[in-house]
């Protein structure tokens, strides 16, 4: 039996990843943020989420072993290391080439952090220095997978180009399956056990990719130096491309996410399906096992996140249609529909304290702060109001930052947000690679990359970007008619 504990409704745009640790949930999106939960059985938001600090859509996250720190990388080209106690953001490890990274993980033993770029490379951080040591040319095609070995001393990188490759940490090629997946790898993951006989170990990956497939695969190391891989299972229960991937925590399941809406759960050993779930409304993106219970993450581009609980037990559940949302006090229906420009103070102070805010609600009020000044807030302002805690101005700007984001491009059609921000799009241009971007967006990416396209990474001919006339009208049109 599988059934739903929780649905969270957080983010403003399509979940693209989902972490657990042994005590939180931790969820990424294209809205630039990350969401950290407890993982008990409520599932509450901690009070530091969500954590803004990227400057683009946020692709993934894992902890660290021990739960203490989470990663993020992004397509702004870098990862980074939030302490996951109080959501402070300790480091930033930047990609060489500043090139959009689409995957990073953590080795087991938190010794390095590896992120996967649009250029084709690899880039292995040391986690106590937080210097770069090493980057490597994987592919000619874009990283978009990598995981560590549970001995922490190999990992693998799968690439658009459907090649799995095993390295050493020390930037060594040990083997390589070219065709793992026609039209390319999605996610990789290695089961937390292996196994040891004399001089060999032999450690079971899983791999999705692009050809509507879930492969497990059994690598081997025998005496030291020869590594191989040899494929154990293809699982297709599938209909659509496989987009994530992951095994349970004793090795016993594989989970898997489709562009079909499907999740689908496996027996990891028979490679017979058990389960498959279909309660997403869109594309299941990403998929996650919890390392302490019979616990299930999939995340997916209707920006929900789903928590299913595996097999009969004593944890709440709750049905489908009732979401996990706070039992607080909420905007009136009305007031959720109107602009924010439109707010009355109520609205204002109502909206306070939903966001867990109380405390500022005086201070809201003695300045009279209706919707156009909230609209108008900045951390200068603030200041002036005389909130003088940093990290209460920090979570103020952040909530008013995510409820902007909301209004202004949540239910928009997709093809008015501009790919690189996820926003609904003002002036926009059509460059040279013949998608349609925010000007501002756009030439802030020319200026701070090398120039290739945010969508396909290929060089850009031309830096010429001609005015989208067209587009425009039609998100007035659309904005007219909300």
């Amino acid at each position: 039996m599988v059934s739903v504990m929780r649905t969270l409704e957080q983010h403003m745009d399509e979940v693209s990843g989902c972490a657990f640790s042994a005590s939180l949930l931790a969820t990424c999106s294209g809205d630039k943020t990350l969401r950290v939960y407890s993982a008990s059985a409520d599932f509450s938001e901690r009070p530091f989420s969500p954590l803004s600090g990227h400057g683009y859509g946020v692709h993934c996250c894992c902890f660290t072993s021990c739960g203490s720190h989470l990663l993020s990388c992004s397509t702004d080209g870098a990862v980074a290391v939030w302490s996951a106690r109080t959501g402070e953001l300790h480091a930033t490890l930047e990609h060489p080439a500043r090139s959009p990274l689409r995957v990073c993980a953590v080795a087991p033993d938190s010794s390095l952090v590896l992120g996967g770029a649009c250029d084709g490379t690899a880039a292995l951080w040391d986690v106590d220095s937080k210097t770069l040591r090493r980057t490597l040319a994987v592919s000619e095609a874009s990283v978009v997978a990598c995981c560590f070995s549970p001995c922490s001393r190999m990992f693998v990188t799968g690439s658009t180009h459907g090649a799995l490759r095993l390295w050493g940490v020390d930037g060594s090629a040990l083997c390589v399956q070219k065709d793992a997946h026609d039209q390319g790898v999605t996610c990789c993951s290695f089961a937390p056990q292996f196994k040891v006989d004399g001089c060999s170990v032999e450690f079971r990956l899983d791999s999705c990719g692009q050809d509507c497939q879930l492969k497990i695969w059994i690598v081997s190391q025998r005496e030291g130096t020869v590594h191989f891989m040899k494929l154990l299972h293809v699982l297709t229960s599938q209909s659509a491309p496989v987009l994530s991937c992951a095994f349970s925590s004793d090795g016993a399941l594989v989970v898997s996410g489709s562009v079909d809406k499907s999740v689908s759960i496996y027996d990891a050993n028979l490679g017979t399906l058990l389960h498959s779930l279909k309660q997403h409304g869109r594309y299941v993106t990403a998929v996650a096992m919890s390392p302490t219970k019979p616990w299930l993450a999939t995340g997916s581009m209707d920006r929900t996140v789903k928590v299913w609980r595996i097999g009969d037990g004593d944890d709440a559940t709750e049905p489908e249609s009732k979401p996990a949302v706070c039992e607080d006090k909420k905007l009136p229906s009305h007031s959720r529909l109107m602009l924010l420009s439109d707010w009355s103070e109520e609205d204002v102070q109502t909206w306070l304290c939903e966001e867990g805010l109380e405390e500022l609600c005086a201070v809201f009020k003695t300045n009279n702060m209706d919707g156009p000044e909230l609209n108008r807030l900045n951390k200068e302002t603030t200041v002036e109001m005389g909130i003088e805690s940093v990290g209460l101005r920090g979570r103020l700007l952040r909530k008013l930052e995510s409820l902007k984001a909301a209004q202004s491009g949540s239910e928009a059609p997709d093809e008015f947000l501009c790919p690189i921000t996820r926003e609904l799009m003002r002036e926009p241009v059509i460059a040279a690679d013949g998608f349609s971007y925010e000007r501002e967006s756009i030439e802030s990416w020319i200026r701070g990359k090398t120039r290739t396209s945010p969508m396909t990474n290929l060089p850009l001919q031309t830096t010429l970007l001609t005015p989208n006339r067209s587009l425009k009208m039609a998100i007035a049109r659309w904005k007219s008619s909300q």
